[in-house]
């Protein structure tokens, strides 16, 4: 976008997945131009490291820190949005630097309770990427990288929309259902998070 600002006022999205080995590459999609880019908006893919490889989250939060450095936007303006393992992307988003990177978070069919995943529907068959959680895997990694157990009551995290479905055959519903729980029961009724979460299930 030759014509683009380097002054901090986009509004920009930053999307990502970060897992199994799958590349986001370049696509065409008419309705992301119709309602995102002809209205403004900065779309950017962080296609990031995964595949059972660390450091993706630090390469997202790079991404981020990048696009505000570089004046694309600022952290008021620049919203996260992932799916499934993207979800659990953006738990950790959420849980680990939201409240410095991001403006908002949008957290989709999402894994976010690692200890229990392995347990919920198809979750048993991720553990060659993920790892076992009741094996020494929870003790050395696993509890590093679980947004459920990562929520503090200490902490002032950005507004924030889960969305769920009891129609997935892979994702549990119960991980979004118990994080917003989690984010609205342990935070007092006065603080910053507790009008700015949303949970949607879709039963279709």
């Amino acid at each position: 976008m030759k014509d683009l600002k380097l002054d901090g006022s986009n509004v920009t999205l930053l999307y990502g997945y970060g897992g199994f080995e799958i590349s986001l590459t370049p696509v065409y999609a008419a309705a992301r131009g119709i309602a995102w880019y002809e209205q403004g908006g900065v779309w950017v893919d962080a296609n990031i490291r995964g595949g059972a490889r660390n450091k993706a989250y630090e390469d997202f939060e790079a991404v981020a820190e990048d696009l505000i450095r570089r004046g694309v936007t600022c952290r008021e303006r620049l919203g996260t949005q992932g799916g499934s393992n993207g979800g659990l992307l953006m738990g950790n988003m959420l849980t680990r630097k939201g409240h410095e990177l991001f403006g908002a978070v949008v957290c989709q069919v999402p894994l976010l309770d690692m200890r229990r995943y392995s347990k919920l529907l198809a979750g048993a068959s991720w553990m060659g990427e993920y790892g076992d959680p009741d094996t020494d895997d929870w003790a050395n990694f696993l509890h590093k990288y679980s947004p459920y157990q990562l929520v503090r009551d200490d902490c002032k995290y950005p507004p924030a929309l889960f969305t769920t479905s009891t129609k997935d055959d892979r994702v549990h519903p119960g991980h979004a259902r118990k994080m917003v729980a989690k984010l609205g029961t342990g935070f007092r009724p006065n603080s910053h998070f507790w009008k700015t979460t949303c949970l949607y299930t879709s039963c279709l």
